[in-house]
């Protein structure tokens, strides 16, 4: 694929979801840190701007998010949807199971391997933080942008200003970098998912699982850096300025 210098690593897995999976084996961050450049991002990831060129102009299989919708196009109500029954599911139905394998494999091992103790500590913290962020987003800030959105489809003045935007999408944010710390922390304990010579079968689902969930997170997270919350306050800019208070 030719590659554009000047656009974002969070532009480009938006444009072609291809190269995903290329970012992902580098340890180049899309989401969290989608507004940087490629040379930026490669800084960051102690990788080789050359290594990573030539893996992109190589060319990659797409997967299935490649075939999602163009998500920078469709109406917001439908990327949230997207977002809570794939996104959000998810999470909630693997921090359960999750959870699960951790308590076997430290039941199992934990005495000979400490650092298998601090994962599972770092995963409840995560779990914690996640099952509160979604919470915030369904209960308050999605049906916030769905509300505003339905509002300026129909012409409305948006709602009186009882809810601060930028400043939920600020937290929103500050939040995701917290989640995506925590797993940068697990990954490291863990030696980048290296399987100990004694490790049990339990052990090692979980950490192919592990690897699962982080993909799938930045994923997540990619959608509402990138998309959801970029498009959201040029939302509200559009519906302010057709606001009868901002004349």
């Amino acid at each position: 694929m030719a590659i554009n210098g000047g656009k974002t690593v969070g532009q480009l897995a938006l444009e072609d979801p291809a190269v995903i999976p290329v970012f992902e084996n580098l340890g180049i961050d899309y989401c969290c840190g989608g507004s940087k450049s490629l040379s930026e991002a490669c800084a960051a990831a102690n990788v080789s701007l050359d290594k990573l060129l030539l893996a992109l102009e190589q060319g990659q299989t797409p997967e299935s998010d490649s075939k999602d919708k163009d998500w920078q196009r469709e109406p917001l109500f439908g990327l949230i949807a997207h977002i809570v029954e794939k996104h959000h599911y998810y999470v909630r139905r693997e921090l359960v199971h999750l959870d699960g394998l951790f308590t076997k494999t430290c039941s199992a091992h934990g005495d000979r391997h400490p650092e298998v103790l601090r994962m599972a500590n770092l995963f409840r913290e995560l779990s914690r933080e996640l099952l509160l962020h979604m919470a915030k987003e369904e209960q308050v800030l999605f049906p916030h942008i769905t509300a505003m959105e339905e509002r300026l489809t129909r012409n409305e003045p948006p709602s009186p200003p009882h809810f601060y935007t930028p400043c939920a999408v600020q937290v929103m944010m500050r939040e995701h970098e917290s989640a995506g710390s925590l797993l940068q922390q697990i990954r490291a304990v863990s030696c980048n998912y290296r399987v100990p010579a004694d490790a049990c079968t339990t052990w090692k689902v979980l950490y192919e699982l592990l690897q699962e969930f982080e993909r799938d997170l930045h994923r997540h997270i990619h959608l509402e850096n990138n998309v959801l919350f970029p498009r959201t306050l040029e939302m509200e800019r559009a519906a302010l300025q057709r606001s009868p208070v901002a004349d």
